[in-house]
């Protein structure tokens, strides 16, 4: 059945909202002000699918890539940048609002750079003995072929027939293939996931797909396959030789934009803790000027961190630990000696970790965080314990979607 619907908001995930008798519902590629026409989506009554846009929005624009509304990688080519750019420092806004905190938002950063660093492609075994090498479609388990993507950085300008050339020595594919892409200063670094073992030919095969040419390393399932030259990537002063299938900001320039604010907001501080620390951007950043804790989970990139921070003259001590955080929160009396802290957590926030710092007496504390949602709830707890939060800039460097990264300063 087609219904004809009229697009009032766009809502957290992308999505173009109209409402209905029984509520809203969620149209992907559409905009405020927009009649649709859109069918049901089976098993998803809150859902439909784009047919038709009967009347467009004058904010409608021609979406730069030929795969956009098939592939699910971006969501928004299709609205003008000014309401693109209300649209998303709103995000952090609302969430905001919704956990009960007020504080100004600054204006929203552009940090897509040149573009994507890292993606992860996808194989499977298509019909006729073909394999497809791909992204995944919208909220879907099929996948789209593709030969080119135009938000990837010129460093990953062969990742596409890297990834064709790999699922092609791999194939026939039993089950799917994901294939980590990151661009390095030395080339493409690539891990392949869900390949089972491989016998001494297709490793061959693979090693001589890394000798082609700009591709650094090859592993599976983090065990190496061949290596030209070590993935490094720079963080400040100090090149970082990656681990495979890292963890990494997604641009470039989203890394050395949250790296330059979090910088900004620790100010004079003359000691850093930086709590689920990753790699070490800001880490390393810090440490040229103060002495840095580093705390991570994560065992290899403590030790890349570490080994970094050695290799690189000039630098303030690192100290870098390993601890899960979210089982093992630093406590407030080890906060102690720390003048600043910074954490930075996966999607899921730091809620247990917030608790700590806000029974600390940490004059500065800085958080970074990829989730609107859960930075909110951590503001509350942390402004709970006394904190006052100063600043909140949003990031955007994955652009055309619904994510967002914020850097925002709590003092006592």
């Amino acid at each position: 059945m087609v219904d004809r619907l009229i697009i009032t908001d766009i809502g957290h995930r992308g999505d173009g909202v109209a409402p209905t008798p029984d509520g809203p519902v969620f149209v992907p590629y559409t905009l405020p002000g927009e009649t649709v026409d859109a069918d049901a989506v089976q098993g998803h009554p809150d859902r439909r699918h784009l047919l038709h846009v009967v009347e467009a929005s004058p904010d409608r624009v021609a979406p730069f890539c030929p795969h956009f509304g098939v592939c699910g990688g971006c969501a928004i080519q299709h609205w003008a940048e000014p309401r693109y750019r209300a649209w998303k420092r709103d995000l952090v806004v609302s969430a905001l609002s919704q956990a009960g905190v007020d504080a100004q938002v600054g204006d929203l950063i552009d940090a897509h750079g040149e573009g994507r660093r890292r993606a992860v492609l996808h194989a499977r075994q298509g019909t006729k003995e073909i394999v497809e090498v791909g992204f995944s479609a919208l909220r879907a388990h099929t996948l789209v072929p593709i030969d080119r993507c135009p938000v990837l950085a010129p460093g990953m300008a062969v990742a596409i027939d890297a990834a064709w050339a790999i699922a092609d020595v791999l194939g026939p594919l039993k089950k799917p293939l994901d294939i980590h892409v990151t661009a390095t200063l030395n080339g493409l670094d690539i891990d392949v996931r869900g390949s089972g073992p491989l016998d001494q030919a297709r490793a061959s095969a693979l090693a001589r797909v890394a000798a082609s040419g700009r591709i650094a390393r090859i592993t599976r399932h983090g065990e190496m396959i061949a290596q030209i030259a070590p993935p490094l990537v720079q963080m400040g002063k100090a090149k970082v030789t990656l681990p495979p299938g890292p963890f990494l900001q997604a641009t470039a320039l989203g890394e050395q934009t949250l790296a330059e604010l979090v910088l900004d907001h620790v100010g004079n501080a003359k000691s850093a803790l930086d709590l689920f620390c990753g790699l070490g951007p800001f880490s390393l950043r810090l440490a040229e000027r103060i002495r840095v804790t580093a705390i991570d989970s994560d065992q290899a990139a403590i030790e890349a961190l570490a080994r970094a921070a050695q290799a690189t003259p000039g630098l303030k001590q690192v100290t870098a630990l390993r601890r899960d955080l979210f089982r093992l929160p630093r406590p407030a009396m080890d906060l102690v000696p720390f003048e600043a802290v910074v954490f930075d957590p996966p999607r899921q926030g730091a809620e247990a970790q917030a608790r700590e710092i806000a029974k600390s007496k940490v004059k500065t504390v800085v958080a970074v965080s990829c989730n609107a949602g859960t930075f909110a709830r951590d503001a509350a707890i942390l402004m709970a314990g006394g904190y006052k939060l100063s600043r909140v800039t949003p990031v955007d460097q994955f652009k055309y979607t619904a994510h967002v990264e914020i850097v925002a300063r709590f003092a006592r």
